[in-house]
């Protein structure tokens, strides 16, 4: 072989090599891309306050009427169309404590329901204690921000609910 056509062999070699590299590149890109979007999600357990007073409890049943949440659909909710095609409901309810007793521990259940009053969407979140808010104190409110991911854009929610499950206090 001639130099000349030995730089063209070389030449071509470089360039299969780095048409591999860049290929083995891209398909691991893509694996992963793919592994992200179908590994399921953990939101499938719901949080669930330790030694909390319940519904159907008589003492939960008197504190309840004492614990003000402050939700107005219209006026603290918003809604808005994600990057995946998904609607996401935004809720910062105000909880108010008249209870007399500070509160260590709240459980709040918030749903989308739709025009048939069948729940779209619903996720139980743990307010009390979070970052920031240890305890809730008597005569004291706390904003609650809870988000609704997952809903579809196509059918709107005509109704935004958040009741309180349960309560712990110091």
């Amino acid at each position: 072989m001639t130099q000349p056509e030995k730089n063209i062999v070389e030449a071509d070699s470089t360039r299969r090599n780095i048409f591999i590299g860049i290929a083995l590149v891209s398909a691991l890109l893509i694996a992963g891309v793919v592994y992200l979007v179908t590994r399921p999600s953990s939101q499938g357990v719901e949080p669930r306050l330790e030694n909390a007073l319940r519904t159907g409890s008589p003492e939960f049943d008197q504190y309840r009427e004492r614990i003000v949440i402050d939700f107005d659909p219209d006026e603290n909710a918003t809604t808005g169309v994600r990057a995946l095609g998904d609607l996401v409901v935004n809720m910062k309810p105000t909880i108010r404590n008249f209870t007399g007793r500070t509160i260590t521990g709240l459980e709040l259940h918030a749903s989308a329901i739709d025009l048939e009053d069948k729940v779209m969407k619903e996720r139980t979140v743990i307010a009390v204690p979070r970052s920031g808010a240890g305890e809730l104190a008597p005569n004291k409110t706390l904003d609650v921000p809870i988000m609704l991911e997952g809903l579809s854009k196509d059918i709107l929610p005509a109704n935004l609910r958040i009741e309180l499950t349960g309560v712990r206090f110091k």
